[in-house]
C-alpha cells in the first residue's frame, strides 16, 4: 500500500543500515570474574616501542577474519580464507599460550587444514593491560618466543617467534 502524499517525500525518519557491518562478538553477561593472577609471579613485559606497524594493520578490521587476513605473516590471507568461527577454538589455543585466567571469550575463529594452523581469540578481562601483557610475556619466554611490545598509544601488540611460529597479543 502507498501513500500519494508521502511517496516523493524524502523520508528522513527512515531507518538507515549501519555504517559498517556487526562484529558478532558475543555481548557481555553479567559482570566480569576477578582478575585471579597474582602479580609476583609475572616477569615484566618489554617497554612498548612506539613503532607499532601490527596496530596500523589492524586499525578497521572489523572480524577476527579480518584481522588474521592482514597480517603480514606468510600465507595469513590464505589461511584467514579458510576459518570458522566457534567458541570452541578458545580450547585449541596453544597449552603454553591459553587464554587469560577468569577471561570473558567474546569471539573465536580458527583454522587447521590444509596447511593452515591458525587461532585468534578475542576476549574481555578485569585485569589492567599491563598485567595482562606481563602474563602472556611470561608464558610466551617460557615457551620459548622471543617476545617484543609495541604500541600507537591506543593499542599495545606483544608479538613473538619460536621456530616458524609466530604468536600476536593484541
Amino acid at each position: 500500500m502507498v501513500d500519494p502524499r508521502l511517496a516523493q517525500s524524502s523520508n528522513t525518519d527512515a531507518v538507515r543500515p549501519p555504517p559498517r557491518p556487526d562484529s558478532g562478538a558475543v555481548p557481555p553477561e553479567g559482570p566480569l570474574k576477578a582478575d585471579p593472577v597474582d602479580p609476583r609471579t609475572l616477569k615484566r613485559a618489554p617497554t612498548a616501542s612506539n613503532d607499532c606497524p601490527e596496530c596500523k594493520t589492524a586499525n578497521g578490521a572489523l572480524t577476527l577474519g579480518a584481522l588474521a587476513e592482514r597480517q603480514t605473516t606468510p600465507n595469513a590471507g590464505v589461511c584467514a580464507q579458510k576459518i570458522g568461527y566457534s567458541a570452541g577454538w578458545a580450547n585449541r589455543l596453544p597449552a603454553d599460550l591459553p587464554l587469560y585466567p577468569a577471561a570473558r571469550l567474546t569471539e573465536a575463529a580458527g583454522a587447521d587444514r590444509d596447511g593452515c594452523r591458525l587461532r585468534v581469540v578475542s576476549f574481555a578481562s578485569a585485569a589492567p593491560m599491563q598485567k595482562m601483557l606481563d602474563w602472556y610475556f611470561t608464558k610466551a619466554t617460557a615457551a620459548g618466543y622471543s617476545a617484543g611490545h609495541s604500541t600507537d598509544g591506543k593499542q599495545h601488540v606483544l608479538g613473538g617467534v619460536r621456530g616458524t611460529t609466530l604468536m600476536w597479543c593484541m
